[in-house]
């Protein structure tokens, strides 16, 4: 089941037989990467701006192995890497303003022609700036509480096995 449209035409391209998720139940396994992950394994994702689907997709699977390197491991979330929240477009604007006052900066994710990138759900992503996220599944539940917020890349939770590769190569698995 592919959380893209560009994973979806990719997979295509190369023979693998797809499902969407109106033909499952739930999944055995979800794997994929992460932005960020904290020592709880919560994590954040979303800079291929697929969040939604993503998060979607792991909470139908009964295991989410991630798998990173280990530039991704990071003390608190939200340091180095903006949190991706996926707005409708309509009233986005005032959305953005309700996002703000969490405590963030957001950007509105542009395209490289500068026209405001699209999700392949039809919706913009708006880039938040935080100092740092100490309480993930709190700022979770109170972005996804805004009227317009469609979901947020914080996965709290969800992670199972985390593998991690360093620079040698070597993969360890997180406790």
């Amino acid at each position: 089941v592919p959380t893209s449209a560009g994973t979806a035409a990719a997979a295509q391209q190369s023979g693998i037989p797809l499902l969407s998720m109106v033909e499952v139940d739930w999944l055995d396994m979800a794997i994929d990467g992460a932005d960020e992950i904290d020592p709880d394994k919560n994590m954040i994702k979303g800079g291929g701006a697929a969040l939604t689907r993503e998060k979607i997709v792991a909470a139908a699977a009964r295991e989410m192995v991630v798998i990173v390197d280990e530039s991704k491991l990071v003390p608190v979330l939200g340091e180095k890497f903006r949190l991706p929240v996926e707005v409708l477009t309509f009233g986005w604007r005032q959305t953005e303003r309700a996002i703000a006052d969490t405590g963030c900066v957001p950007t509105l994710r542009r395209t490289k022609s500068d026209d405001p990138l699209l999700t392949d759900n039809g919706n913009y992503v708006l880039d938040c700036k935080y100092d740092g996220i100490t309480d993930p599944k709190r700022l979770h539940d109170q972005l996804n509480a805004i009227p317009g917020v469609l979901d947020n890349g914080l996965f709290v939770g969800m992670a199972g096995r985390v593998l991690v590769s360093d620079a040698s190569g070597k993969v360890r698995l997180l406790p």
